[in-house]
């Protein structure tokens, strides 16, 4: 440009110069060269219009030559913009084949240990059920083995869910839901847990509702999700759950006022391989996730670090 004083072309060149930083896909770079650029620009038209005596292009049409370089300026930021974007697109893409493969060798795992552990859950099941005809043991006694079968039952349940990772499973049977009596057998089998962090469970319930789901799968959810909420508590502190009818909807609450999380954790919630808990997975808040959109029902997180948190569980309600 400075060799060539009369040569107009080099001009071009020396507008287009942050096109070079788009080839390498930072964001800071091309805008650091865009200002850069511009700059040198502006005090080379200086110096152009007050020292040097060529350049007659430039000193006969400074306005139009000006216009041209910011024009130039926009046009190589909306080819960055359309980059970036098919890069940003790239990269999600990327991502989602790489959750896939995860999600490919879980039920790979879980389809290979499955009948191993459904081998033990029979047996002590058997034993239950025989434990539960036997009357040496009290009604409250037999009252425990009935709620350890059923759990069992829930484990045998929540297999069946890691093994639909893997494979499609038939449709579940989709059944009137009795929130009341879910609920409070949900915190009653909770309870003993809670104890163990001096946490206990509020219930709170305003009338009868219901949805149409299936029994173990809303059971499954609702555990996970409280179970979350004892464990992300403060030693003492209660974790309260409400139930109730909001127009057509039916709301639960399960409110902790433990350590709660960022908005980009809640984010994160529902990915696999991603949890808060050092020994955590992420599949469980995922199997949350996919049994809530199973019927028609959302999870929605509302926290604030050091304060706690609120999820709110949405159903359509069902008459009874």
């Amino acid at each position: 440009f400075f060799l060539y004083p009369e040569t107009w072309s080099t001009f071009i060149f020396l507008c287009f110069i942050p096109a070079i930083a788009i080839l390498f896909f930072d964001s800071k770079l091309f805008y650091f060269s865009l200002l850069l650029n511009s700059l040198a620009i502006v005090f080379t038209f200086i110096y152009i219009m007050l020292f040097d005596h060529g350049y007659p292009y430039i000193k006969q049409d400074l306005i139009g030559n000006v216009i041209n370089f910011i024009g130039s300026q926009v046009i190589i930021s909306f080819i960055f913009y359309l980059t970036q974007g098919r890069i940003k697109k790239q990269q999600l893409y990327y991502e989602q084949i790489q959750q896939a493969e995860r999600l490919k060798t879980t039920g790979q795992l879980a389809a290979a240990v499955a009948h191993e552990i459904r081998n033990p859950l029979t047996v002590v099941k058997g034993f239950l059920q025989l434990y539960q005809q036997d009357a040496r043991f009290s009604e409250d006694i037999k009252g425990n083995f009935t709620l350890l079968v059923d759990e069992l039952n829930t484990a045998e349940q929540v297999i069946t869910q890691f093994l639909s990772i893997a494979k499609p499973s038939k449709e579940t049977e989709i059944e009137t839901v009795n929130i009341k009596i879910i609920l409070q057998s949900v915190t009653d089998l909770l309870h003993s847990y809670g104890l163990l962090y001096d946490n206990m469970i509020e219930l709170i319930l305003v009338e009868d509702c219901y949805i149409a789901a299936n029994n173990i799968e809303f059971k499954q959810l609702l555990i996970n999700i409280i179970k979350n909420a004892i464990e992300a508590s403060k030693i003492g502190d209660s974790v309260i759950v409400s139930a109730g009818r909001n127009k057509d909807f039916i709301e639960i609450k399960v409110v902790d006022f433990g350590q709660g999380m960022s908005e980009a954790e809640i984010k994160s919630l529902g990915t696999p391989f991603y949890s808060l808990k050092s020994k955590g997975t992420g599949l469980g808040m995922m199997i949350c996730y996919n049994i809530a959109a199973k019927y028609k029902g959302t999870i929605d997180f509302e926290s604030t670090k050091g304060e706690g948190t609120t999820v709110t569980i949405r159903f359509p309600s069902k008459n009874s």
